[in-house]
């Protein structure tokens, strides 16, 4: 745990499948800073700040764009579903429509989902080269929650460490 951030006392940290994902691949991503110039991440953690900086907006660019293409599908599929049942005059139960998705639909979802992991991914590539820890980051976001929102045992940051623009 960073001296930046704490546990409250008699709280317990939660076990979650994300985070232990994310500690592996930070990890991962911090041990590449001893790779060679072969390594990708390497040369994202030494080379130019712009770089990786670029790589954040683009892959931030291709979810927006994949996030748009899912929408499209699941739209025209909606669309299209009630042209079809309006003509043919069949509604189910209690006046809802079936949307039927075609298989677009759910190839464009899984893009979306890898597109979403190339953010993730440079983003904690960026957070790893100013020296960000996962337990500060996950702070940040603590402590944007309300005590009622936030999960028991979170990581919060302290109050010296709290800055807002």
């Amino acid at each position: 745990m960073s001296q930046k951030t704490y546990i409250p006392e008699g709280e317990v940290a939660p076990a979650s499948q994300i985070g232990a994902t994310l500690e592996a691949l930070a990890a991962t991503i911090a041990a590449r800073r001893d790779a060679d110039e072969s390594s990708y991440t390497y040369r994202l953690l030494t080379g130019s700040v712009d770089g990786v900086l670029k790589k954040v907006m683009e892959e931030s660019g291709e979810v927006a764009l994949a996030a748009k293409d899912v929408e499209s599908w699941a739209t025209s599929a909606l669309a299209a579903t009630m042209g079809f049942e309006a003509a043919a005059g069949s509604v189910e139960p209690e006046g809802q429509v079936a949307v039927r998705l075609p298989a677009e639909y759910g190839q464009a979802v899984d893009h979306l989902r890898y597109e979403a992991a190339d953010v993730v991914y440079h983003l904690l590539v960026v957070l790893e080269r100013f020296g960000i820890s996962l337990d500060e980051f996950a702070a940040e976001l603590n402590n944007r929650m309300t005590e009622a929102e936030r999960p028991e045992g979170a990581v919060r940051l302290h109050d010296e460490f709290v800055r807002r623009r």
